[in-house]
């Protein structure tokens, strides 16, 4: 194990990586905490991202008691369109936290859908989860349904494969095929594994097609399915070990 900073025992959790695992903030930003004076354990400062937490101690963010991190937990939540992916919207819109059933407790989401898209949103209570399954290099395939409007050139579609630069943004590899199409209106599955803001939409504006609905039917080995639109269901924690990523 590594070793503790002068004074403090080098068993139990980082402090950092236990703020997460309880929701307060992600280990990052938990380290930021602590480096800002934020946090104390047992009453004293901590001054160390290594500090160790172990059972029964008493850890406080800006005053206040934290508790301890519970199991790991795993939610699949159909998001509908309509709602921010946000604990709070400065413009006041929904949120889908303000939707959650209050049983869950505090959770955050795995990755984000905006505004308009809807479909599988992964939720969880574990800050470090979160942030480990939003990484790239996780290898997790995002999957969606998408239509849109105008003319789909499949060869276009299929030139995606290599990554594309739209406005200066460089996207990774992408697969998307042509499902059915009717007028000037078609349904396509498109497959990414970076995920980044906007990004379909982006690339689809970028060939000349408008999206006029966009669902997310998979995230890594986890499926929408018959979920319905608003519904919240549990991952099994057997299911959620035999999923998780091995670490490196």
């Amino acid at each position: 194990m590594t070793e503790a900073p002068p004074g403090q025992r080098a068993d139990g959790e980082r402090i950092a990586k236990w703020l997460a695992r309880a929701g307060v903030a992600s280990r990052r930003d938990a380290e930021t905490m602590i480096a800002a004076g934020r946090v104390r354990l047992n009453n004293a400062p901590v001054t160390h991202p290594a500090t160790f937490v172990g059972a029964g101690d008493i850890v406080l963010v800006d005053g206040n008691a934290v508790a301890a991190p519970m199991r790991t937990r795993l939610f699949r939540y159909h998001k509908p369109a309509g709602l921010v992916t946000t604990h709070k919207d400065p413009e006041g819109r929904p949120t889908v936290f303000e939707k959650l059933p209050a049983v869950l407790g505090r959770v955050i989401s795995i990755g984000r859908l905006d505004l308009s898209s809807e479909g599988l949103l992964l939720l969880t209570n574990d800050g470090a989860l979160a942030r480990r399954l939003e990484l790239p290099s996780t290898g997790w395939v995002r999957r969606y349904r998408v239509r849109v409007h105008g003319t789909v050139e499949p060869a276009a579609l299929a030139a995606l494969a290599r990554g594309i630069t739209v406005d200066g943004v460089r996207y990774g590899p992408i697969e998307a095929g042509l499902d059915s199409r009717k007028g000037e209106n078609a349904w396509l599955t498109v497959a990414l594994r970076e995920g980044r803001n906007r990004e379909v939409r982006r690339v689809m504006t970028h060939l000349g097609l408008k999206v006029s609905r966009l669902i997310r039917i998979s995230y890594g080995p986890f499926q929408l399915g018959t979920l319905p639109r608003g519904a919240v269901d549990e991952v099994p924690a057997k299911v959620l070990r035999e999923q998780l990523p091995k670490p490196a």
